[in-house]
């Protein structure tokens, strides 16, 4: 399948049950309601679906179940974060293995690697498989930055052709535009930088708070796209104090207590993570409370037209 990496693709949480295995009744009603929604692809295994406490089997799992779930109506990428090349080439291959469309990829993990390093890193894994692949450049939180001059030479391979920009510097994007033009896909990895992203080019919007609420996100983006601004506009502020939920350490707890409220999820994470207590806990719970009180009243969305 090929990838259009446009539009929303959620970073969809892990479901768990309070025995600690995977709950994948919960997890296709998550699914369920985000191709309700219209969005463009899903994406596992990432920060927010805790997949540094998958097992191999977890994953392999995650991946047949949700191909299944989408039937082919949107791509299935799978995110890649591994300490070696080694294992990020034999990750690559597994996740096509069972049935995959698509890799997210982060640069060596733990080890922060120069440039040098990682260029080879993302290129080795580039000529091992087909699948196309969409760089996360997040320097913030994984400490190494893909630069542009970088990416100059990962586009010698075709099957990299996005990248989900994270770097928190608006004009990045337009950087990107002027070096690549349409050689590589701009996807937004930031919540709170989403619609700013998009009306300067961006062509998604890889998102977080779309797993509690997906009709909204999808909504901005279509508006945004289709011209309609001002619409577009007065959703994202009404979002805004949720989309904060994201850029925090217990991004997975804030967003699984809104997946609650909305009734397409559940609150279990799986330790060392532990469900949020105290007055953390009532702070996130009182924005969630707020935004449920004044949800917007969403135009049809589907039905528009790109501008």
């Amino acid at each position: 399948m090929e990838i259009a990496w446009k539009g929303v693709m959620p970073a969809v949480t892990t479901k768990f049950t309070k025995q600690d295995t995977l709950d994948l009744e919960m997890f296709g009603v998550n699914i369920r309601a985000q191709l309700d929604a219209g969005v463009h692809g899903i994406i596992l295994g990432g920060t927010l679906g805790e997949a540094s406490t998958l097992t191999d089997d977890e994953k392999n799992t995650l991946i047949q179940t949700t191909v299944d779930l989408v039937q082919g109506k949107v791509p299935v990428i799978i995110n890649i974060a591994e300490q070696t090349t080694k294992g990020a080439i034999e990750a690559a291959h597994t996740a096509e293995k069972y049935g995959a469309n698509g890799l997210m990829m982060l640069p060596p993990m733990r080890y922060k690697a120069n440039d040098h390093e990682t260029v080879t890193y993302f290129k080795a894994v580039a000529a091992e498989t087909a699948m196309p692949i969409m760089v996360y450049n997040n320097p913030i939180d994984y400490g190494i930055e893909v630069k542009l001059n970088m990416f100059e030479t990962l586009l010698e391979h075709k099957n990299i052709q996005a990248v989900k920009e994270s770097t928190r510097d608006i004009s990045n994007i337009t950087r990107i535009r002027n070096r690549f033009g349409d050689r590589l896909k701009i996807l937004s990895g930031v919540d709170t930088l989403a619609l700013e992203s998009l009306l300067l080019g961006a062509d998604g919007w890889v998102a977080g708070l779309v797993c509690a609420f997906p009709e909204e996100t999808v909504a901005i983006y279509e508006l945004a796209h289709a011209g309609r601004i001002a619409e577009a506009l007065e959703i994202y502020r009404w979002f805004l104090p949720l989309l904060e939920l994201d850029i925090s350490p217990q991004l997975v707890q804030n967003i699984k207590l809104a997946e609650v409220a909305t009734g397409i999820g559940t609150e279990q994470v799986r330790a060392p993570r532990l469900p949020l207590q105290g007055a953390e806990r009532q702070r996130v719970l009182q924005i969630i409370e707020a935004g449920l009180k004044t949800r917007p009243v969403l135009p049809n969305y589907k039905a528009l037209q790109p501008c």
